[in-house]
């Protein structure tokens, strides 16, 4: 039997089916051009014809073999190929990050709308692979922007994203940080890989910020073992835990964050679709004002939003 495009294609989606995965077919597809490093027109225009063999195209279909054989063990697509799309920009990704999603473009998009950008400063919270505040650094006109994580993994990819899309003065306005939420703005050990001098540190310590943005852990502790095995098995656990109820992150922000914000400031918080009202209260307990929750293009609760004032 010859071999062209397509009879690995349909090699690749009857072993994904058989596997379960949910777009046996998107997902083998995503792979093969992957693999053949090719592109939709040329898989269309030459899928039928038989493939030459040569040393090339049999290292390219024992790739491509290979990346269907990870698919099946249900390892995330994006883990496989590397790279996630996000906002229009491509993001680099690993085991060690929270894929970046649709849900959490609403969040970027709502900021960029009602803050498109004064110089104000803005701090992401558990930026894991930067997406956040680094998609609001080329589409905003921002300050200075500080992006903490706890997972010394998950910054090395958002400093590689960091140098993959964002060129000179760009690449100094967003510092990601190590530490537990607002001890990173201690002086404490920061990301070896961008270390700031002792004085900026301790001067992030009295550092007050115009925006807090955040997707933190949200998931119920009980719920995470009967997510779907991509997310369950293989995206970080430390991104998706929220505690008992999934609410921990949004009262630790609530209760640690106010002396960080400034008179007037605003924060936008991601929030599970059931969450809406739970974070509501938490942050009105807290002291915050104009509380709103927005929905997403699906119409679920999706963005937590709020003004901090004294």
């Amino acid at each position: 039997m010859k071999q062209t495009l397509q009879t690995l294609l349909t090699y690749g989606r009857e072993q994904l089916k058989r596997r379960g995965s949910p777009e046996p077919e998107l997902d083998a597809k995503y792979l093969l051009l992957e693999a053949f490093r090719t592109d939709m027109v040329h898989f269309l225009m030459n899928r039928s014809r038989e493939l030459p063999q040569n040393p090339e195209i049999e290292e390219m279909t024992a790739r491509y073999r290979g990346m269907i054989a990870q698919r099946g063990k249900r390892i995330p697509l994006q883990q496989i190929l590397g790279t996630q799309e996000f906002m229009g920009f491509t993001f680099y990704v690993s085991r060690h990050v929270l894929i970046p999603r649709q849900d959490t473009e609403t969040l970027v998009e709502l900021v960029l709308k009602e803050h498109p950008g004064n110089n104000e400063a803005v701090l992401d919270l558990c930026t894991g692979s930067g997406c956040i505040a680094l998609s609001l650094a080329i589409m905003g006109k921002y300050g200075k922007i500080h992006a903490i994580d706890l997972s010394k993994e998950a910054l090395k990819v958002a400093e590689k994203n960091k140098k993959q899309l964002l060129y000179g003065e760009m690449q100094e306005k967003v510092v990601f940080l190590e530490g537990d939420l607002f001890a990173a703005l201690g002086i404490n050990d920061s990301h070896e890989d961008d270390v700031p001098p002792v004085a900026e540190k301790a001067k992030l310590h009295e550092t007050k910020y115009d925006l807090f943005v955040s997707n933190p852990p949200y998931i119920p502790t009980d719920v995470i073992e009967g997510l779907e095995p991509e997310v369950r098995d293989y995206e970080p656990r430390m991104a998706l835990d929220g505690s008992e109820d999934g609410l921990l992150f949004y009262r630790r922000i609530a209760a640690e964050g106010r002396p960080y914000l400034k008179d007037g400031a605003s924060v936008y918080l991601e929030i599970g679709h059931d969450q809406g009202e739970a974070v509501k209260e938490i942050l009105e307990e807290a002291g915050f004002t104009k509380v709103r929750i927005i929905k997403d293009t699906a119409g679920k609760d999706r963005v937590a939003a709020a003004v901090w004032k004294k």
